[in-house]
């Protein structure tokens, strides 16, 4: 909610203009890049609870700070720290999910993630309800913001003293820096060197570059077939509604019948979804493409978590994961950077032709680096 819809119209009234509003927009992805990593396999060091709890208190702490943002430059740096919350917490907690069901991980980790879709699915619409009412009061939206962070991390502190989590392997012993140093070297080391994370990782980013392009682009190419906004939300809107709905189904799917079958099914759903797009300019073969986009997008991201945590020893899970979260984020990116330039230089067909291509070709590479894997 910080974010949409409130995030541009603030930034705006900051006089924040151009490539200013670019910084703003991908402060918060940064931490991502950086932190998702080493924030995991820290958790495998001091425990999954001290870095959880860490990255709620940056939740409750960082609503704050936009009351005192007077700038462009200030907003984009409250961005930033905000942005570390979600880095931290998002891959920690998909390894305290694979430690607490290992023979259902998959399907709670698709649960995690769908309600983490919820509630990004209700926060334009709350959000856009509190500036609505209080006139485009910045100030009150953030404040609302600031309170459900911190119910946030008042349940995390509840859930925590009633589900304790593992501890990590520096806990309990009297270590020194430089022995602390060394294990957090060594996990980066496993993790980096582990054949079946990397595929697991690249396959992720490859899919999230495809999201971030094909949720970008999607408006803009059904806009120039002269398909009004309303129904161009709702297009948006199945695609979003079906990977909600669906996700942990696939996920239960996975942890039944193999991580493979599932990922390489979702790879060709998803590149015949965005291969059929230049053939599509109606409404309903639109909405029929965004559906099956959204199923492969749902299979593939279900079992990937699941994947790798099957691939790695339980004191890699942070690290594992942080490094599938780290590669994710790299994808988003750079997708509709990409789309975008490829768009400008040809048109939509030629930019939804290599998406497909990229899904439909690393489905064949994964297929070869996985294969001995079950």
């Amino acid at each position: 909610m910080s974010k949409n819809p409130v995030l541009p119209l603030f930034a705006r009234s900051l006089g924040a203009r151009g490539a200013e509003l670019g910084l703003i927009a991908a402060a918060s992805t940064v931490p991502g890049i950086l932190v998702s990593l080493p924030a995991g396999t820290l958790s495998d060091i001091y425990g999954r609870s001290r870095v959880i709890l860490f990255s709620l208190v940056l939740f409750a702490t960082a609503p704050l700070l936009y009351f005192i943002v007077e700038n462009p430059w200030q907003l984009a740096l409250v961005r930033f720290y905000h942005g570390f919350a979600t880095a931290i917490f998002g891959p920690v907690a998909n390894a305290a999910i694979a430690e607490l069901f290992p023979e259902r991980r998959a399907e709670r980790i698709s649960t995690f993630s769908s309600a983490t879709i919820v509630g990004r699915s209700i926060a334009p619409f709350l959000g856009g309800w509190i500036l609505f009412s209080t006139g485009s009061d910045f100030k009150s939206i953030y404040g609302a913001v600031a309170l459900i962070s911190m119910t946030a991390l008042g349940l995390g502190l509840i859930v925590m003293w009633k589900t304790p989590l593992k501890e990590g392997i520096a806990q309990g012993h009297h270590q020194e820096i430089g022995e602390q140093f060394m294990l957090l070297r060594e996990g980066l080391k496993r993790v980096l060197g582990e054949r079946m994370v990397l595929a697991a990782g690249f396959a992720d980013g490859v899919q999230y570059l495809t999201y971030g392009a094909f949720e970008f682009f999607l408006v803009l190419y059904a806009s120039s077939k002269g398909i009004n906004a309303l129904l161009i939300g709702i297009i948006g809107s199945i695609g979003l509604v079906s990977v909600t709905l669906i996700k942990p189904i696939f996920g239960w799917l996975s942890d039944r019948f193999g991580r493979r079958p599932i990922i390489l099914g979702g790879f060709v759903l998803g590149g015949v979804a965005l291969a059929s797009m230049p053939m599509t300019s109606e409404f309903f073969s639109l909405a029929m493409a965004s559906l099956l986009y959204g199923l492969g997008f749902a299979a593939v991201t279900s079992s990937t978590p699941a994947f790798v945590s099957d691939n790695m020893d339980r004191r890699d899970y942070g690290s594992a994961m942080g490094a599938l979260s780290m590669i994710m984020d790299i994808g988003q990116t750079f997708g509709p950077v990409l789309t975008g330039l490829i768009v400008a230089t040809f048109d939509f067909a030629v930019a939804f032709e290599v998406l497909a291509f990229l899904l439909l070709s690393f489905a064949f590479l994964f297929h070869f680096a996985t294969r001995r894997s079950s």
